[in-house]
This record gives C-alpha cells, structure tokens and sequence, in this order.
C-alpha cells in the first residue's frame, strides 16, 4: 500500500478509535461514580450550571477518558504508519489536545483540572504510545 495513504489511515483510525474510547468511558462514568446530587449532566448548559457542586472524584473519569482516549488512538496510529511513528502518534494528541482546548473553553472547569489535563493527557500519552511502537520494531 501507498505509504501517504497508509499513513492518512492511519490518522483517521487512531482518531475514530480514540474518540470511542473517550466517549465510552464518559458513558459509563456516571455508572461509577455518580454525579453530584442535583446536577444535570445531561446537557452542557445543565454541566455549566452544577459545575461547582463536583468534587475531585467527579474529574478522574474524564481525566481517564482523555488520557485513554489518546493513549488508544495514538497507539492504533503508531501502529498503522507506514514510517514516522512518533510524530504520527503525537498529531493524534495534538488533536485530541485541540478538542480538549475546545472543551474547556466551552466547559469551564476547576484551574486544577484544566492544568492536568491539558498537561498529562494529550501530548504526554501520544509520545509513550508511540514509544511503545517504535521499540518493538
């Protein structure tokens, strides 16, 4: 197969995998640890408005989520590339790492949050996935 086709594959692979894999642990989030009493999950204006009633544990899904959902995705993409798999792995969290710009701009979250987030899931899970790639061949 065509190197650049291949490596186009490659990145939407990893994106289709990473977002599954963030949205289903979102999904499931609220399975396990349950939002905060009176809080509207449902909708972002309902997010926006309970906001201040979560607490830290309420943050370590979608920490995991973003986190994951990187890790995943960058390590599909690693994977298929036909060559460069690091620097294909790590435009999977810089992607995802805009996504995560976009949502705290349209969910405000606590300062913590948006430091460890934007600082350990993107970036940080994309190069270790494409380290764990590019050692094995």
């Amino acid at each position: 197969m065509n190197p650049i086709i291949k490596n186009i594959l490659s990145i939407i692979s990893g994106f289709i995998l990473g977002s599954a894999v963030n949205m289903g642990i979102i999904m499931v989030s609220g399975s396990i640890i349950p939002p905060p009493d009176g809080a509207d999950v449902t909708t972002m204006e309902g997010l926006k408005a309970s906001m201040h009633l979560f607490q830290p544990k309420h943050f370590i899904l979608p920490f995991l989520a973003h986190a994951l959902g990187t890790f995943a995705g960058a390590l599909l993409t690693a994977i298929i590339a036909a060559n460069h798999k690091i620097k294909f792995a790590l435009s999977i969290g810089i992607l995802f790492l805009a996504g995560g710009i976009a949502n705290i701009v349209m969910l405000p979250s606590p300062t913590w949050f948006t430091v460890l987030d934007l600082i350990g899931a993107y970036i940080p899970m994309s190069f270790l996935a494409g380290k764990l790639v590019s050692k094995q061949k």
